[in-house]
């Protein structure tokens, strides 16, 4: 049975399907961690510990001898989609309550649920697009995204954007595995090589354990909201992603269209920010809500986008293993 190459089919499959599994049985059978306990209690709640896990093997996959074109586009999505969210951040802040949007149609709204939906992009399905649309530095310019994974990043917004107030070791925390991961990679290439192996494994174990995290009668429950809000994470992060990608990024804006997604991991960090900063705690469960639903419905467009796009502006497939051979040189 060719299992694993169905999955692979689906851009970001490798994450999204055991994402919806989990959530499935989160729905349905939401005590079968408590139930059977051990280990198999750890693989359904330990969304956590295995995130922590895969933040330092992606810490350590990174190389410095990274070409300076593939930095250089890595760094303009990234910086580019962290500005965006934290425009979004300023503006949201002056008209929507600290605790939410209570009712009529953007009822659970907030500004932990907005910037958590649009300051990370989803590596996963960003690779695999550029893989098919791309060329080897923009598929290669994933190994950068991995800055935006984790807590981190919607902390440091959220902060500076005068929302919330972190202590510092918080700050330290969500990074520590992360560049811990990164020194042992570049101390040691053989650790490199040792951890990055690791990296898509724990895919599916974490895109599981978040999905253990939603409920799916929460998302209905989003309706159309929840749908809303993964279009806008596409136009209003995807427009100027295209604009810096074509001109400082060198691209022609499919890159940016790829990397205008929601990312899986984004999930967990209302959760992950509303234990660090009970103030948060009112909206997580309407915000994790809300980023799921954001995640589904920008895995199934964001590719849908970008190749027609592409086709548009008449994209450079990457086809050949040679090139491929190169991307993971890069990023390893």
């Amino acid at each position: 049975m060719k299992i694993k190459a169905t999955i692979e089919r689906i851009p970001g499959g490798m994450m999204l399907i055991p994402l919806i599994l989990g959530a499935v049985l989160n729905t349905f059978a939401p005590d079968t961690g408590a139930y059977f306990g051990s280990f198999t209690k750890g693989m359904i709640s330990g969304t956590v510990p295995i995130l922590a896990v895969w933040f330092f093997c992606i810490g350590a996959s990174i190389d410095l001898r990274a070409t300076g074109t593939v930095l250089r586009k890595s760094g303009t999505l990234v910086l580019t989609k962290i500005a965006v969210a934290w425009v979004v951040a300023m503006i949201a802040a002056s008209f929507i309550p600290e605790g939410g949007i209570q009712t009529g149609m953007f009822a659970g709204l907030s500004v932990l649920a907005l910037v958590s939906a649009m300051d990370m992009t989803n590596g996963g399905l960003y690779a695999s697009l550029m893989n098919q649309y791309g060329t080897k530095e923009e598929s290669g310019a994933f190994v950068l995204m991995s800055l935006e994974s984790g807590p981190l990043m919607t902390m440091v917004i959220l902060g500076s954007a005068g929302l919330a107030s972190f202590e510092a070791h918080h700050f330290i925390g969500a990074v520590l595995p992360f560049l811990i991961g990164f020194a042992l990679g570049n101390l040691d290439h053989d650790f490199r090589t040792f951890f990055s192996k690791a990296t898509p494994v724990l895919i599916p174990f974490f895109g599981f354990a978040l999905g253990n995290t939603i409920n799916l009668g929460v998302i209905m429950d989003t309706g159309l909201l929840g749908i809303m809000l993964g279009v806008a994470v596409i136009v209003i992060t995807g427009i100027p992603l295209i604009l810096a990608d074509k001109y400082i990024g060198g691209g022609n804006g499919t890159a940016g269209i790829a990397a205008s997604s929601a990312a899986g991991a984004a999930v967990a960090n209302p959760v992950i920010i509303a234990q660090i900063n009970p103030a948060f705690e009112p909206v997580a469960a309407s915000a994790t809500a809300l980023v799921a639903a954001s995640v589904i419905v920008t895995a199934i467009l964001v590719p849908i986008i970008t190749a027609l796009y592409s086709k548009r502006v008449g994209g450079t497939p990457v086809k050949n293993s040679e090139d491929k051979d190169d991307i993971v040189e890069l990023s390893h």
